[in-house]
């Protein structure tokens, strides 16, 4: 698919699962320099799940408030760290850098994103890297990779939430 506009075309590529989910284990226990960790004011999952697809998708979209970029800790968009914005960010765009789409935990593949709620409000507030999955996908077979409470190779069923969204990373923009 080709997208024009802006005097721009943008050509859909693929996403680099194996890079994401390598980043993701070579990561999950650490804290890449390259960027600064939000532990202390909110939460680093979301910090890492978009360090993890930068480097499946090797693409930001610095377009002002709704692109996805990360300059320095305080030189970013709402997308790079904030669970929903992310998502919002994945699902909507139009415009560079990887997109997505919901599915089904079936359809759940290696360095796609799952997002976890943990109350009845339905707010999501958590970021999580799919590692392994099985065939077909569910929660009982996903391995996933966080940060916040560290975790790597670590069981999605040992969670417990009230809901769940899967954002399969279709392609990137370039």
């Amino acid at each position: 698919m080709i997208i024009t506009g802006n005097y721009k075309t943008l050509r859909d590529s693929s996403y680099n699962r194996d890079k994401a989910v390598g980043y993701a284990h070579e990561w999950a226990f650490k804290r890449n320099p390259k960027y600064f960790n939000f532990d202390s004011i909110g939460g680093d999952c979301t910090n890492f799940a978009s360090q993890a697809i930068l480097e499946g998708s090797r693409i930001m979209n610095y377009t002002p408030l709704y692109g996805w970029y990360y300059i320095n800790g305080y030189n970013k968009t709402p997308s790079w760290t904030g669970v929903n914005f992310l998502f919002k960010f994945l699902v909507n765009s139009k415009g560079a850098g990887p997109f997505a789409k919901i599915v089904d935990i079936k359809d759940a593949e290696p360095g796609d994103i799952i997002q976890l709620s943990f109350d009845e409000g339905n707010i999501f507030s958590h970021s999580l890297i799919v590692v392994k999955a099985g065939f077909p996908a569910n929660t009982d077979n996903i391995l996933i990779s966080t940060h916040t409470f560290d975790r790597n190779n670590y069981p999605l069923s040992s969670y417990s939430w009230v809901d769940l969204r899967v954002i399969h990373i279709t392609g990137v923009r370039k």
